[in-house]
């Protein structure tokens, strides 16, 4: 059974390059444009990764951590943040808030893949 990723980026661009890095790389891809429209993808579905950008229209990314770790099933699912923030103030409060790790954009494809497989169950 492939393993199911949520990817969010208001970036078209990055959307793409993302989802076509990780089907490539066996994965099953979902993509949102903000939080508000991933967040609507947690409704009881098995999802083993969300992978998403700080910065974005609608919910930010801290926000859709907060709301998705406040849902029971999705409590303990690792959550990586894609953006070009290097900050450690916001890295701190990605952390409090329930996400597992940081990807600075730009991002190495096999480092990305990489970086998955170790966290995702």
């Amino acid at each position: 059974m492939k393993k199911t990723i949520i990817i969010v980026d208001d970036s078209t661009s990055i959307r793409n390059l993302v989802e076509f890095t990780l089907s490539n790389a066996g994965f099953q891809v979902v993509s949102a444009n903000n939080g508000k429209e991933a967040l609507e993808l947690f409704n009881g579905q098995t999802v083993h990764l969300l992978l998403t950008d700080l910065h974005m229209p609608i919910m930010s990314g801290m926000e859709l951590i907060a709301e998705v770790r406040k849902r029971d099933e999705y409590k303990y699912m690792p959550i990586l943040f894609l953006t070009t923030e290097t900050q450690v103030s916001i890295k701190r409060e990605a952390k409090e808030l329930g996400a597992t790790g940081w990807i600075v954009k730009p991002f190495n494809g096999d480092k990305l893949i990489n970086t998955i497989r170790k966290v995702i169950r």
